[in-house]
Formats: structure tokens, C-alpha cells, sequence
């Protein structure tokens, strides 16, 4: 028999559906309560209409929010890049090649080690409320390597992305056309089985748009969806090719023309803006300008894009802080876009919000408001987590 949870006495209870509440994209509910049954949402609503259940967690006025959805990241890798990040720091450019230091210590890496590795990171961003992650290979780049990066990946989620076309493999190195057929062929056969999503980096020092197209429409064609990473260091073709394949996002949109933003928002229903504040965080580059997006009409999402070379962060309260901060959402645009934009980038309609029938997915607060993500930057404010209805520990 399933049981049934209340969480009572919620301060405010963000559910991402305007019809409830006070009626705004966060469908916020003061003095509210919601129950679980199972692992999914049975009911929410005022506090003094909440229907019996099994057994009560009193919230203590502390706010409610869905779970995050982590919508990119790069968790199946091994070593770091700290001399990297140092040299950054002190005055070293950011550039696509650094890459190689990761796919030679992953490949050196024992199967063993690699999931160990994803799952300390997991744990890490369990504990700041992410209960959805979306997660790539590209950092073994032969095709052993990149299937069991997809194979380990697929063991602890269903967002497994197939980004062989992170670089040009330096086995490759004078023969990109070579690696191109290389990830659209035996590469892609062996890694399919194990992805839902196919990417690729087009970008200077990657891959150009002739070469993206043909991999994401070779992976299209094996049954894999399209993302892109897209204008991150420069200004070109990714966000047009992610709008016209219906790339279900296009991620970074650093360098975005004015036709770059028409396109997003032609494709808002179709193509998610995914910003990630990390990598500009820890490249010391230019901010996307989400103001300029959102107020166009482009859907946007926030994500970490959790990686030991240009963002090694997994924490999506950080990526909302700075959201706020630096690239002018306010604190409900970036919560909405941190939990709701990241489902609607993963194309998924039960996660990211909390109404009846939804996964019971969700954070309490140590604080009265989500406005405290951004307002108490860096502060551990995730006091519990609920992940298919169970308490995360």
C-alpha cells in the first residue's frame, strides 16, 4: 500500500504553476502545504485545507521549492584542472584545447574510479537541492571510452548525452574530417544504446557548423535529440543550427546577434536558451545577457555545466545568485528558470514544478523565501530534499 506524506505549515510553497496562488509563472502559495504519495505530488493548496496523511513533516514556515533540474553538466571525468584554473586567474586566457588535460586522465581512469568520482559529485548537488541532472561523455573521445562514460552515466540518470564532439580527439589531431566520421559512425553505434541526447561543442578550436550539423543530424537519425553548445566564446553559427535542427536547448548564448535572439524566441516553444553562469564565473568572460533574452520572449534556463575545467561547480544556488547578480534576472526569473526552464530543457513536463501528478521532487529552505537564494549568496540554505517522494539523506 502506498503511503502518504503532508508537509505542513510551508511559509511559501513555489509550484510553477500559475494557476495557483498568486497567480505569477511561480504559482507561489503562502501559509501552504502539499502531500506525497508514492513518488509523486497528490495535492497542494492552503495549509488549513491540507487532507489527511499518513505521517507530517512540519516545515516551521520555511519555504518549498521543486527540486532543480540540472540540465547540463559534465560529470564522468577524472582529475582536475587546478593549474589550469591558477594560471586563469593570473592572467591566462580561456580556450577550448584544455579539454585534453581532462580526456587523458579519464582515459587513464578505471571504470571504478569514474563512478565514484559521478557520484561524489551527485551527492554534492543532492545536498543543494538538485534532484534531476542531465549529464555527457566527451572526455574520453575513442569509442570505448565514450561508451562506458554514457554506460556509467546511464546507471544513475536518464539524461545521458552522447558529446563525443567535444573536441577533436588529439588521436585526431591532423585528420579532423577523420574524427567526424569517426563520432558520426563506429562512435555513435557503440554509444547510442546508452543516450537520450546528442551534442556537440561548435565553437572556434571544436567544431565548425558543417561539421555540428553532420554530427547532430547523424545522431538525430539514430534516434538521439539534438543540444547544442553554442556561442560560448564567440560569436557563430550554434544558436542557428540548435533553432533550425529543434535542438531542444542552446547552451552558453554568450555571443548572441540580433538574429540570434529572433531565432530564440521564433523557438521558444521548441529551443531553451541554457545559461550558465559557472563558466563565465570561473573564465572570467562576458555574461549572457538574460535580461536581453527574456525580455525578447526566449525561454531560458539556468544550469551549472559542472565540469573540472571551465565551471567546476555543482551548486544551482550559486548559478541563481549569480544569475541575479551579474546577469540582471530577478530572483523569480532565475528560480523559475533553475527548476522549470531546466525541465522544459530536458523536454520533461514531470519534474520542475509541484502540482498534483508531478515526481515529488522538491527543497525546503532554511529560510522564508526563495528570494534568499540569491539574497544570502553562498550560504548552505538547503535543509532537506525529497527525491521521488524520499527524503534524501
Amino acid at each position: 500500500m502506498t503511503t502518504t506524506t503532508a508537509i505542513t505549515n510551508i511559509g511559501s510553497l513555489v509550484t510553477n504553476d500559475p494557476a495557483q496562488g498568486d497567480g505569477t509563472p511561480l504559482g507561489r502559495i503562502e501559509n501552504a502545504a502539499l502531500v506525497i504519495e508514492g513518488d509523486r505530488i497528490a495535492w497542494v493548496g492552503p495549509a488549513d485545507r491540507a487532507p489527511a496523511a499518513d505521517t507530517a513533516f512540519n516545515a516551521n514556515g520555511r519555504a518549498v521549492i521543486p527540486g532543480f533540474v540540472d540540465s547540463h553538466s559534465h560529470l564522468v571525468f577524472a582529475g582536475d584542472r587546478t593549474a589550469e584554473f591558477n594560471a586563469r586567474m593570473s592572467g591566462s586566457s580561456y580556450a577550448a584545447g584544455g579539454i585534453r588535460t581532462t580526456v587523458a586522465a579519464t582515459r587513464a581512469a578505471t571504470d571504478a574510479e569514474l563512478e565514484a568520482n559521478l557520484l561524489r559529485h551527485l551527492d554534492e548537488a543532492r545536498r543543494q537541492g538538485t534532484t534531476t541532472f542531465e549529464t555527457k561523455s566527451g572526455y574520453g573521445l575513442t569509442v570505448a571510452d565514450e561508451a562506458r562514460a554514457l554506460r556509467i552515466a546511464a546507471a544513475h540518470t536518464e539524461e545521458v548525452t552522447y558529446l563525443g564532439a567535444h573536441i577533436v580527439s588529439p588521436d585526431y589531431a591532423d585528420d579532423p574530417a577523420g574524427y567526424v566520421d569517426l563520432v558520426t559512425g563506429e562512435m555513435l553505434e557503440a554509444c547510442a544504446p546508452y543516450a537520450r541526447w546528442v551534442d556537440v561543442f561548435c565553437e572556434k578550436g571544436a567544431f565548425d557548423g558543417d561539421q555540428a550539423r553532420a554530427i547532430l543530424t547523424a545522431g538525430a537519425a539514430a534516434g538521439l535529440i539534438p543540444r547544442v553548445h553554442a556561442n560560448q566564446l564567440s560569436y557563430g553559427p550554434g544558436v542557428q543550427l540548435a533553432v533550425e535542427l529543434e535542438a531542444a536547448s542552446a547552451d552558453h548564448c554568450t555571443h548572441l546577434t540580433d538574429a540570434d535572439v529572433d531565432a530564440l524566441v521564433q523557438a521558444a516553444d521548441t529551443t531553451v536558451a541554457t545559461l550558465l553562469p559557472g563558466a563565465e564565473f570561473s573564465t572570467r568572460a562576458q555574461w549572457p545577457d538574460a535580461r536581453r533574452l527574456i525580455d525578447a520572449g526566449a525561454t531560458v534556463a539556468l544550469s551549472t555545466d559542472c565540469n573540472p575545467g571551465s565551471s567546476y561547480t555543482s551548486s544551482m544556488p550559486f548559478c541563481v545568485a549569480l544569475a541575479v547578480r551579474d546577469m540582471r534576472m530577478t530572483p523569480d526569473e532565475a528560480l523559475w528558470s533553475a527548476t522549470a526552464g531546466g525541465a522544459r530543457a530536458l523536454r520533461r513536463s514531470d519534474i520542475g514544478t509541484l502540482t498534483p501528478g508531478a515526481r515529488a521532487d522538491l527543497a525546503l529552505l532554511d529560510a522564508p523565501s526563495h528570494v534568499h537564494l540569491a539574497y544570502r549568496p553562498g550560504v548552505p540554505l538547503v535543509s532537506a530534499v525529497w527525491q521521488k517522494g524520499v527524503r534524501a539523506h
